[in-house]
């Protein structure tokens, strides 16, 4: 964690301390654990950076520096951030292979840059008044600034009951950022700029030999892996039974000395444990394997995982996450996972829906709002589960255009939903606001040449580092435990983005390539398992043993006086979920809500939500 203020004087710019010792961020030491403290500084201490992540390209770039007469006083990756600074400029992100966010300061030019790695894997805060600017990699240590009026940026909030997270550039709260995902930011003599630096470029390549990919995936997967499994500390992986997960394990078995070790987490409830999937690859591979079922009182683990999030976050996966980065913890310092295979090869149902609704022509705009209407009509008086119910959702989808189509398929609550539950107050200030709008501009500037490449750009530059990677990065961090992912190694990435859509989805077919390339390597039953994902039994939590704090923390009278819901509108939600209805993600968002606001006592803005900044 780190926070620090750069401000501009009359006599210049300049760190809040003089002291650029006072500059450190905490970083789980993994490499050159011995010397890798921060902060690193060129030779004549002109450049200063502080570093939160991993480089795996760092002994290339050492070796390169080195023979360009830089002088390096360590062993480790940091080091290499201000002389490639002295050597490109901002530029020097171009030259990284890695998970990063990270601070460089030149004094010379008075500038300071920021800067994100490509996929969002490491986080990073900012917020400026014009003056001055701070920035930190946890949203905790800009909220230690009493100057910072802790007020909920009430479109962040709608994105937040749309998606289930607070997307970039937006935070929780008002006048703080998140630097997106490949952006560079640069503060100079007062002026803030912000440069994308990085994109894939999802137009298709020419006709392909389908065996040749197969091949030159598994080299990449290979590739990617073992640059992750340089480590001074033990090194080990998450396990789930899916075929990313696997391909990854196969992959460390292959290239390791030593047993692998894999960790999983199972539940009693049959339909979500899949620990028998993760033991044939374990078997498959004799991995020293760990399995967990979860057991324990969710009444004491909530509280503390709301607090670990520095934003409201209601991905309920992240309970599983939390707890097999805990059982992880006890043996490995560094996990591999299977994250983003879903993302680069087409993983997901949504993604065979939505190349099947191809089909379905976009309606002329009349048709299109009668049949919203009706769609709404219909949800509005219907039991979720219901045939009926899914009517007027398949009426909603055909209304709208594709990105719309899509982002329905990603919301937890639409339009109608966030409608019947905002406080008078809540609609007023949103006004004109539209979560959609977001998905709608990365569909529009997509380079993809149909709507399924478009949307895996959207699960790229949303679903990707707003959910899955947050979630992978605090409940590991939050047991000291570094996560690294081979498929989001930005080579196999950008190889993988200009496949033919046909290699990817097929019919209903999902991951078309990637299960042929990584065949040889799983037990085939695994292939033909259907993808589950990583699960939890929320509509029955919600029943049983979460249901007097559900009720409880959603309509006493601290909830009530935050001014944002109809509290009929939330105790009809709760009545009719206990009465057989499932509206646990709905339930389990608004829960999370107001955990958050508790654990991070968040100042309520009372009855009148107050304006939405534009």
């Amino acid at each position: 964690m780190c926070e620090v203020m750069v401000h501009r004087g009359p006599d210049g710019a300049g760190f809040h301390s003089d002291d650029y010792a006072a500059l450190g961020m905490r970083r789980l030491a993994i490499i050159d654990v011995a010397k890798g403290d921060q902060p690193v500084y060129s030779e004549d201490e002109n450049v200063v950076a502080v570093f939160n992540g991993e480089i795996y390209n760092f002994r290339e770039l050492r070796q390169e520096l080195t023979l360009r007469g830089h002088r390096l006083s360590t062993e480790g990756d940091s080091e290499c951030l201000v002389h490639l600074y002295e050597e490109h400029g901002p530029d020097l992100v171009h030259h990284l292979r890695g998970m990063f966010a990270f601070a460089i300061w030149d004094r010379a030019r008075q500038r300071l840059v920021l800067a994100r790695d490509r996929v969002g894997k490491k986080p990073l805060y900012w917020r400026s008044d014009g003056h001055s600017i701070w920035f930190g990699s946890e949203l905790k240590a800009l909220t230690r600034d009493p100057g910072l009026r802790r007020e909920i940026d009430l479109v962040a909030l709608d994105h937040y009951l749309t998606y289930l997270y607070v997307p970039a550039p937006w935070s929780i709260y008002e006048g703080v950022h998140k630097l997106p995902p490949g952006h560079v930011l640069i503060w100079e003599k007062g002026k803030i700029t912000i440069q994308r630096y990085w994109r894939l470029d999802r137009t298709p390549r020419a006709a392909v030999d389908e065996q040749e990919e197969e091949e030159r995936l598994r080299e990449l997967l290979l590739e990617s892996t073992r640059i992750r499994m340089v480590s001074e500390r033990p090194i080990g992986a998450f396990l789930s039974g899916g075929i990313d997960s696997s391909a990854v394990v196969a992959a460390m078995a292959m290239q390791s000395k030593e047993r692998v070790k894999t960790f999983c987490i199972g539940f009693e409830d049959s339909r979500y444990d899949e620990r028998h999937k993760a033991r044939l690859i374990a078997d498959r591979y004799g991995t020293e394997h760990h399995e967990l079922v979860v057991t324990g009182n969710l009444l004491d683990v909530l509280p503390g995982l709301a607090w670990h999030f520095d934003e409201p976050f209601a991905d309920s996966s992240a309970i599983p996450s939390f707890w097999v980065a805990k059982l992880s913890r006890q043996h490995v310092t560094v996990a591999l996972n299977g994250d983003g295979g879903d993302e680069c090869f087409g993983g997901y149902r949504r993604h065979v829906l939505m190349s099947r609704a191809r089909r379905i022509p976009v309606m002329p705009p009349r048709p299109a709002a009668a049949a919203a209407l009706v769609g709404s009509a219909i949800v509005a008086r219907t039991a979720a589960g219901t045939r009926q119910r899914r009517l007027g959702q398949m009426l909603q989808f055909i209304a709208e255009r594709p990105a719309n189509r899509y982002a329905r398929l990603m919301s937890c609550l639409g339009p109608e939903q966030k409608w019947a539950i905002y406080s008078d107050e809540l609609r007023s200030a949103l006004a004109g606001a539209d979560a959609y709008r977001m998905l709608e501009q990365i569909f529009r500037e997509s380079s993809a040449e149909n709507d399924l490449g478009r949307i895996l750009d959207v699960d790229t530059l949303a679903y990707l580092p707003g959910d899955l990677l947050v979630k992978a990065d605090i409940t590991t961090m939050a047991h000291s435990l570094e996560a690294r992912s081979p498929f989001l190694d930005h080579h196999l990435m950008e190889w993988a983005a200009s496949l033919p859509s046909a290699l990817n989805v097929r019919r209903f077919e999902t991951k078309r390539l990637l299960k042929r390339a990584v065949a040889p390597w799983i037990p085939e039953e695994l292939l033909r398992y259907p993808k589950k994902g990583f699960g939890v039994p929320l509509a029955r939590w919600l029943r049983g043993e979460l249901r007097e704090m559900a009720f409880d923390l959603l309509t006493d009278t601290t909830a009530r006086s935050r001014g944002l819901f109809r509290a009929p509108a939330v105790r009809s939600l709760l009545d009719r979920h206990m009465s057989g209805a499932d509206h646990g993600s709905q339930l389990w968002a608004l829960l999370q809500l107001e955990l958050w606001h508790r654990a991070h006592e968040v100042p309520s803005r009372g009855p009148a939500c107050g304006h939405v900044p534009r």
